[in-house]
């Protein structure tokens, strides 16, 4: 089965699988963002990170790759009283744009293999405009031993070195490891091994 086709089925079944409620890191950060802020939520799923974010009246637009998922978004953002602006997109193949948004969130976006991770990652940058700020968490790599979510394939997973050498360029950088339990709908629940990042270009 295709990483498409994995993920499509799973987005067609009823309910939200990582719940309708944001990301705690990406809660936890709401106050770096500003109202009317163009941001760019990748691998944004069933939309409860990206209609997190039209909440605090950010303009957004979420990209996924499933179209299921993005029917939920919609549906989520609508039930919330939000306009959520959704595109169908393969994070190796979109248009990436030069310097167009403000904020970029890419939240347990981690089915690339390393040399495609490297490119979204470089693509990532040039989306944000200078001064742009990019929130990003994964799974470490003691999440193998936890198996509360996450690829459960090393090489998928983050390390400090890894973020750091993709963003050191960056006007400032902020990475944390450390273990948290979530619970975050049917599939992030437990104790986990999480590194956040947190920069500005």
């Amino acid at each position: 089965m295709s990483e498409f086709d994995r993920w499509e089925a799973r987005f067609k079944e009823p309910g939200y699988h990582f719940g309708t409620e944001p990301n705690a890191f990406l809660k936890s950060k709401a106050h770096l963002l500003k109202s009317g802020q163009k941001a760019l939520s990748i691998a944004d799923g069933e939309g409860r990170n990206g209609v997190f974010l039209a909440s605090a009246g950010l303009d957004v637009l979420a990209i996924d790759f499933s179209p299921s998922a993005l029917k939920k978004a919609q549906a989520l953002a609508k039930d919330r009283g939000v306009a959520l602006r959704t595109e169908l997109a393969d994070l190796e193949t979109w248009t990436w744009p030069d310097a167009a948004y403000d904020v970029v969130v890419g939240i347990f976006f981690q089915f690339l293999v390393p040399a495609s991770r490297t490119r979204v990652f470089a693509n990532i940058k040039r989306a944000l405009k200078p001064g742009g700020l990019v929130l990003i968490e994964g799974y470490g790599l003691k999440q193998l031993e936890y198996k509360t979510g996450g690829p459960g394939v090393a090489d998928q997973l983050y390390t400090r070195s890894m973020l750091q050498e993709a963003f050191g360029d960056f006007a400032s950088v902020e990475i944390t490891e450390y273990d948290a339990a979530l619970s975050e709908g049917d599939r992030h629940v437990g104790m986990s091994a999480l590194v956040d990042l947190v920069g500005r270009k």
